[in-house]
């Protein structure tokens, strides 16, 4: 559906022209661009390909007999909803489409994809710009202060975190279906979540009826699939984490400036000798430069990264640092209780423990 959207909204003309033709006031013709960047079309279509096809692919190889297709699919699945994930997030910046409906619609369908559609689009997209907007993590839910007082449900996610499977991030999913049965706050969001639970039950039960493997291996993927996002997403940010379901501005969000931004802001650069390998989370490691310009496409990032800071690499973390730390501190991340507690500008070394539940793909 997703991939429909983008070529229905794009109107070519024998395969060059990518305006559409709207009469204005007095009658005459003129050009109105539908994609926002001139090449939209070659580099958003590739990753949304990539991210439909690479979803239904990796379900089909999961249904085969042979155990290496079953790998593939597994490695395919999962990398596909990373990407339709970091697809969604320029959605979120309307960076896409030149219509900000026509972003919602496509983001609408690239949640699908990502297992985050029992959210509204546009409650993902209100999280998220607090963030950029007030410079803080802002939620409406910290798991960390009520987690403690389930010592049986403490114990089995520090087990779980340990043994490399992200407990936090499924709770977390796992609560935007549950709070609007157990809190008024989010009860408005009751029909849309029986609605989306029956279909994908409904779809999910199709699946197991075609191959209970790949069902199975579902689960994995979709665990991968997590991983990787709270991989990138632990150690980007030194910011403040508040909880709040107020909807108005923090009262404190002017005294964080743009170099307050700057300097608790990380690029976690998966190469810095080969670029071309942080495509495989679509440039979103280069965090700094999306934050400085944050309606700049994925595709344009390296270059303004470089434009921007040159060779000055003070708020580039290495990917061999962060490994050791996300291995080192996997237990410790899930209870830290702040990220504002990471090292600051001019020393990034290994020791950051970072920080989980902070998603854009968690509006709560």
């Amino acid at each position: 559906m997703a991939y429909i959207l983008l070529l229905k909204r794009l109107y070519i003309v024998r395969g060059k022209s990518l305006t559409a033709t709207k009469p204005t006031q007095a009658g005459s013709d003129m050009k109105r661009p539908w994609l926002r960047d001139k090449d939209g079309l070659r580099y958003h279509g590739l990753a949304l390909s990539y991210g439909v096809f690479g979803y239904g692919g990796g379900l089909a190889l999961m249904a085969a007999s042979s155990v290496a297709a079953n790998s593939v699919g597994v490695l395919l699945l999962a990398h596909a909803m990373v990407i339709s994930a970091y697809l969604l997030h320029e959605c979120a910046h309307n960076i896409v489409f030149v219509e900000n409906a026509d972003n919602a619609r496509l983001g609408a369908c690239l949640s699908w994809i990502t297992g985050s559609c029992y959210a509204r689009y546009e409650d993902l997209r209100r999280k998220h710009f607090r963030h950029h907007v007030e410079r803080a993590d802002v939620i409406g839910f910290d798991y960390r202060r009520r987690i403690i007082r389930y010592p049986a449900l403490t114990k089995l996610v520090t087990a779980l975190e340990w043994a490399y499977i992200p407990a936090v991030e499924i709770l977390l999913h796992g609560s935007v279906i549950l709070l609007p049965f157990v809190d008024d706050h989010y009860r408005p969001r009751r029909r849309r979540i029986f609605v989306i639970l029956a279909l994908r039950a409904t779809l999910f039960t199709l699946l197991g009826l075609v191959s209970v493997k790949a069902l199975l291996l579902y689960t994995v993927a979709y665990m991968l699939f997590l991983t990787v996002l709270r991989f990138m997403d632990a150690n980007q940010h030194g910011y403040v984490l508040v909880e709040t379901r107020d909807a108005t501005p923090l009262p404190d969000a002017a005294l964080r400036d743009r170099e307050y931004e700057y300097c608790h802001t990380y690029s976690n650069l998966l190469s810095m000798r080969y670029p071309l390998l942080n495509l495989f989370t679509l440039n979103f490691a280069y965090h700094n430069a999306h934050h400085d310009r944050s309606t700049t496409p994925w595709y344009r990032l390296p270059a303004l990264h470089k434009a921007l800071y040159g060779d000055d690499t003070s708020q580039v973390l290495s990917f061999h640092d962060l490994i050791k730390a996300y291995h080192r501190f996997r237990v410790a991340r899930a209870f830290h209780p702040d990220g504002a507690e990471l090292k600051q500008h001019g020393d990034n070394g290994p020791d950051q423990v970072g920080i989980d539940g902070i998603s854009f793909l968690i509006p709560v």
